[in-house]
């Protein structure tokens, strides 16, 4: 008698106790928990619930036994947004080495020949060999002879890659190693015309500026 007073006392503190805690209903079908005449799992001051002695494992009730509460979840961290991508730098174009030099006026040959004058060949060191030495690389060096109009086509073709390779030949004699390339025009690309009822005198002083050399530079610079 004095167990079963002890028992239902027990059972009645427990109940007291859980009241001010969220009600836990037993299982009506089968419970291996200790219940009260509401059919609520009674709890212990801890919050705990009381089980039977056929309680498993298998009979329990979720947010009744502390270690069987459902987990939970822990904070997540916001998602660290990505850095923008940084645009790469366009391409530095390299700063080119691009010249012409035209030996015209009185650096040009005299009628028929294809001998460089004092004139020309101080233009050809002060404009072509000095802006040669800005070039960190040379490709190519090219070289076109010109005529007048006086004689036939062939001639003046021979005369001016004569007058190309006269230039050239400079060139390479004051150090130039790049490549060079001559190229005769002959008397295709005049840039005087004379009137043809002048003396001839007068004509072969006319046409002089048609008898140059150009020279063109293909390069990097430094």
């Amino acid at each position: 008698m004095l167990k079963h007073f002890a028992l239902a006392l027990t059972v009645g503190l427990c109940t007291v106790a859980a009241s001010a805690q969220t009600d836990i209903k037993a299982n009506p079908d089968k419970s291996a928990y200790v219940q009260d005449g509401r059919g609520v799992i009674a709890r212990n001051p801890f919050g705990l619930c009381w089980r039977t002695g056929y309680w498993t494992p298998a009979d329990a009730v979720a947010g009744c036994d502390g270690e069987l509460a459902p987990p939970v979840a822990k904070p997540t961290a916001p998602a660290i947004a990505a850095p923008a991508p940084v645009a790469a730098a366009a391409p530095v174009a390299p700063k080119r080495c691009d010249f012409a030099v035209t030996l015209g006026a009185d650096q040009t040959f005299e009628f028929n020949k294809a001998v460089l004058n004092s004139a020309a060949k101080k233009r050809i060191d002060d404009e072509a060999i000095a802006k040669l030495g800005t070039c960190s690389k040379v490709d190519i060096v090219m070289v076109t002879g010109h005529t007048d109009r006086i004689g036939t086509h062939q001639y003046n073709q021979k005369l001016s890659e004569k007058r190309a390779d006269a230039v050239a030949a400079y060139l390479k004699s004051k150090g130039v190693t790049a490549e060079i390339d001559t190229l005769g025009a002959g008397k295709t690309q005049s840039i005087k015309a004379c009137d043809d009822k002048l003396p001839r005198k007068q004509q072969i002083e006319c046409l002089a500026p048609n008898r140059r050399v150009v020279i063109e530079v293909r390069g990097l610079a430094n």
